[in-house]
């Protein structure tokens, strides 16, 4: 049977985002066997590789700059730490956010009664909300209305938007890293773009 112009453009498209995946493991690879002989200017370069990324993750759930900041620091350290059980070959992306995700958890559970409510509504006082790296990122890729609607978002709601659009994880990847069923990535993908129209219908 002959393939259509639109089924050779997909397929294409699927073996550029195959090659892209498969050089950066190799890239990841040969940072993380180097580091693993005690190179520390390859994990230094994996750091930089990752750290928007990081930063994102642990700002979807801890909601405040400074904590992300330290949570990212600290995550970076303990994968430094577990390097040896990382499993080479595969993507190593999902598995530091993995590790991200948890320290932030953990600084979020931290706090006190408020400042958790304030992570989960994702409020932000205005000094920070002017200075916040995540926020001229959304301000810049889409709307103020959209910025304004994703800070509204639970934690939960946030963090499974983050992972999968904006830092373009697949759904399997996206619950690796919250260690929850693909099922349940789907269902809170759902809620949080149903929750997301809602705001954004009642925006001004």
């Amino acid at each position: 049977m002959t393939e259509t112009v639109d089924e050779r453009r997909h397929s294409h498209a699927d073996h550029r985002g195959l090659d892209h995946q498969a050089a950066t493991i190799l890239v990841d690879d040969e940072l993380i066997r180097a580091a693993l002989h005690g190179d520390l200017d390859a994990f230094a370069r994996l750091t930089v590789r990752y750290q928007d990324a990081a930063f994102r993750v642990a700002w979807s759930v801890t909601g405040n700059p400074h904590d992300a900041e330290d949570a990212a620091q600290e995550g970076f350290i303990r994968a430094y730490r577990a390097l040896d059980r990382f499993r080479l070959g595969s993507p190593f992306r999902p598995w530091l956010m993995k590790i991200i995700l948890n320290e932030a958890r953990g600084r979020r559970r931290s706090r006190g009664r408020s400042d958790r409510l304030s992570a989960r509504l994702g409020i932000l006082h205005l000094e920070e909300l002017e200075t916040d790296p995540m926020d001229q990122i959304l301000l810049r890729e889409d709307s103020d209305t959209l910025a304004q609607a994703i800070r509204r978002l639970s934690s939960q709601h946030r963090g499974v938007i983050y992972l999968r659009y904006f830092l373009d994880l697949t759904e399997a990847e996206t619950a690796d890293v919250l260690d929850v069923p693909r099922g349940t990535v789907k269902s809170r993908l759902s809620r949080a773009l149903d929750q997301l129209r809602a705001i954004m219908s009642d925006a001004p």
